[in-house]
This record gives structure tokens, C-alpha cells and sequence, in this order.
């Protein structure tokens, strides 16, 4: 097992050279001062869960000054969120790998009181090795597709055992409770508490800077009227579909610009590439060059500016959805106001995805041709899109809520334990 686990660890580091630092860290081999023990650690896994940990360490740290916080990620992009939001007021390690004398030797040199998972992260032996440590266990925000429930109840058992390591969670919907409940675990132990990332805010700042963005884009210093749109956290054989879309939004639309932000870092180059290649006057975030008025296709290959892209654009597609990738968070766009369209693979945000359509804020695409026909109506109609805006922004103020009922199930989590 490990030496295939740095077998990929080499491979991923092709490409994403982050995944060749700091490995260490992913067998436990980490440095904590005694005063940083006997604290809450908090597990959020990639990027989506680290922005939706956000609100919640920062309760928590308000509530409990005190109180050491150990946060722990799996890739190299979560890492960086938990720096830019948190700096060094947490201890930051890459998660230990679910292997027995892995996790035996992070939890004997970071001695968590407690311990809280983002989302549906499930570890066969983190969680045996926290109930057998009895260390409490908080599965908060917690979301369980059809497909993903599926999969656990082909291991039933490894699945049961799991469930009942878990001390309290936090669901996101009644759906998410149900399938929890189906699969084994305890009901009593089960609550709905909603999604934390209805919590969502938008600093001043990035309305600032996402006015900055749009005059660059615009090559002016003055006016914003080309039409921009974004195709946001795209995923392999995406972008082909999105290039094609964007052909024929320029047939009707000649001076409008695509900004093409793909998921993972290591694919940035290539789409840069394949965009070329497909005949587009391309430039990328990273080179520093203009964005001058023939530029066709906008790449955004840097981290953690999302959210300044969607303000600086008209329209918004999510990717990962015009493959079955499950889709991504269509809350971000929505907090900005900004129409949001997403392809037909949503069930990694079914609950969140089908409010907003349901609502009139979003609409689902089925393919390409789709994509470009929607696209060339909301940048043509801007009262249409703005509508569409507002009513998203609507229903993140309707949903709000989840942050309050996530923080009473962790007071009761950390009197019994901290």
C-alpha cells in the first residue's frame, strides 16, 4: 500500500508540484507544541468544504478563544484556503493517510478532544481509531447523494461501523438525514440542521476589486459593456463542450469574452493549450498580458479568486456538470446576484441546485447547444438576468440559519469533551 500511495503522490506532483511537498505530513510525521493538544480538530477536505468550515472555525474560535484548533485538509488547494482565511490561528496539516499506524500516530501527537468532518467524509479507521480513543465525533454538514448512498450500502457492514462512530450529525437536508438513517445510522443522533454555506458573505472588497476585473477585461477604464461570462470549475472533457458553446455565442455576440476557470491546477496549462488550438485569442490570468478587445477566452488559472470572477462577469455557468461529476455550488454566484446556469450532473448539490431553479435563479442546461442559447439570451436581456440575480440572493437570505444550529450541536459535542 505505501509504496503505490507514493507512486501517486509522484504522479500528482507531475502536474501539481504541491503534492510533492510537505508529504511528511500525510503519514503523521508532524511537528505540534504540547499547548496545541488537547484541542478540536476539524477536517475539511478540499476547497468547497474548507470556504463552507469557514463561517464555523470562526464561531467556534469566538465562542471558544481558548481552545486550540487543529485543521486538516487532503489537497494542496484546501491548504492554501486555510492559510488565506485563517493565517497561523490554527495548525494546519495535510490529513493523515486512513491507514491503522497512520492514524494511531496523528492522534497520539495531536490528542484531539474532539473532532469535526465537513461534508461526507468517511474513514474506516479514523473513525474506529477515534471511538476506540473515545474521542467525539461531529459529521457537520453533512450531505448524502442517492448515488454516493448507493455505493455505502454495498459495504454494509464497513458502512454500519463507521456510522456508529459518529457521535452527532448535522445534515443538510431531510433527504440527506434519511439516507443516513437507511444506511444505519442512529436516528437519535441524526439532525437537520441545513447547509452552512447558505451562510455565504460577500466582502465590499470583492465588489471592488470585481469592478477593477471587469474594466480589465474590458481593456477600458471607463463603461462595462462587453458581455462577459464565466464557465466556473470545469472538469476533464468539459471545456470542449464550453469552447463549442462559446463559437456560437460569438456568432451572435462578437465581442463577447468566456473566462474559463478550470477545477484543478494542473489542467491549467492544457486548457490554455486546447483553447489556442480550438482558434480562440486566449490569455491567461497568470501571464500579466492585457485582455485586449480581440481577446476571445479568458483563462483563470489562479487559486482563490472564484469569487472575484463571478463578480466581475453577466452570467455564470458551474462546471462539472455537463459530466457526471456531480456538479458544484451555484451559492457563490448567487450571493453576487449573478444568473447561474448548470448542466443536467447536479447530484453532488441536489438539494441547493433544485431550490434555486425552483426559485427562477438558475437554470439547467442539457448540452452545449443548450449552454450557448441561454447564454446568448441572459447577456442580451440584462433586466431578465438581474431578476434572476435577485432572486438568488433571495434565497440564500431565506435559508440562512444552518451556522446557529451547527454551533448548538458542537456546544453539546464540546462540554462532554473539551
Amino acid at each position: 500500500m505505501v509504496p503505490l500511495i507514493f507512486v501517486r503522490l509522484g504522479w500528482r506532483s507531475r502536474y501539481a508540484p504541491a503534492y510533492g511537498k510537505r508529504w511528511k505530513e500525510r503519514f503523521a510525521f508532524i511537528d505540534l507544541p504540547p499547548s496545541a493538544q488537547n484541542g478540536l480538530w476539524v477536517h475539511a477536505v478540499s476547497v468547497g468544504e474548507v470556504l463552507a468550515a469557514v463561517p464555523l472555525v470562526k464561531a467556534i474560535r469566538q465562542h471558544y478563544p481558548d481552545l486550540p484548533i487543529v485543521m486538516t485538509t487532503m489537497t494542496p488547494t484546501g491548504s492554501a484556503r486555510v492559510h488565506a482565511n485563517f493565517n497561523d490561528t490554527v495548525y494546519h496539516f495535510y490529513v493523515p493517510y486512513d491507514l491503522p499506524t497512520v492514524v494511531h500516530r496523528f492522534l497520539k501527537r495531536v490528542q484531539p478532544c474532539a473532532a469535526i468532518f465537513l461534508e461526507t467524509e468517511l474513514w474506516p479507521n479514523i473513525f474506529h481509531q477515534c471511538k476506540k480513543h473515545a474521542i467525539p465525533l461531529m459529521l457537520a454538514n453533512a450531505r448524502l447523494s442517492e448515488r454516493s448512498a448507493r455505493g455505502y450500502a454495498k459495504v454494509k457492514m464497513l458502512t454500519q461501523e463507521m456510522l456508529t462512530a459518529i457521535t452527532i450529525l448535522g445534515a443538510h437536508a431531510k433527504a440527506d438525514a434519511d439516507r443516513f438513517i437507511q444506511l444505519g445510522m442512529d436516528p437519535h443522533r441524526v439532525h437537520v440542521t441545513g447547509s452552512i454555506k447558505f451562510e455565504i458573505t460577500v466582502p465590499t472588497s470583492i465588489l471592488e476589486e470585481g469592478e477593477a476585473l471587469r474594466r480589465f477585461l474590458n481593456n477600458s477604464h471607463v463603461g462595462s459593456n462587453r458581455p462577459i461570462w464565466i464557465a466556473a470549475s470545469t472538469h476533464e472533457g468539459e471545456e470542449e463542450q464550453i469552447l463549442d458553446a462559446h463559437r456560437v455565442v460569438l456568432k451572435t455576440l462578437p465581442n463577447a469574452l468566456l473566462v474559463l476557470t478550470p477545477r484543478h491546477p494542473e489542467r491549467f496549462e492544457r486548457i490554455v493549450q486546447l483553447a489556442k488550438k480550438r482558434g480562440f485569442v486566449t490569455v491567461a490570468r497568470s501571464s500579466g498580458n492585457t485582455c485586449t478587445a480581440n481577446m476571445q477566452v479568458f483563462i483563470g488559472d489562479t487559486m482563490g479568486e472564484l469569487m472575484l470572477f463571478f463578480a466581475a462577469v453577466d452570467v455564470a455557468f458551474m462546471g462539472g456538470s455537463l459530466v457526471p461529476n456531480g456538479g458544484h455550488n451555484l451559492l457563490e454566484p448567487a450571493a453576487l446576484g449573478v444568473a447561474a446556469l448548470t448542466g443536467p450532473a447536479t447530484f453532488n448539490f441536489t438539494d441547493i441546485t433544485r431550490l434555486l431553479i425552483d426559485a427562477h435563479a438558475a437554470l439547467e442546461i442539457q448540452n452545449s447547444d443548450e449552454l450557448a442559447e441561454q447564454v446568448i439570451y441572459l447577456l442580451q436581456h440584462s433586466k431578465e438576468r438581474s431578476e434572476m440575480g435577485e432572486r438568488g440572493r433571495e434565497v440564500i437570505a431565506a435559508n440562512r440559519g444552518a451556522l446557529a444550529a451547527n454551533l448548538l450541536l458542537i456546544k453539546k459535542l464540546l462540554i462532554r469533551a473539551c
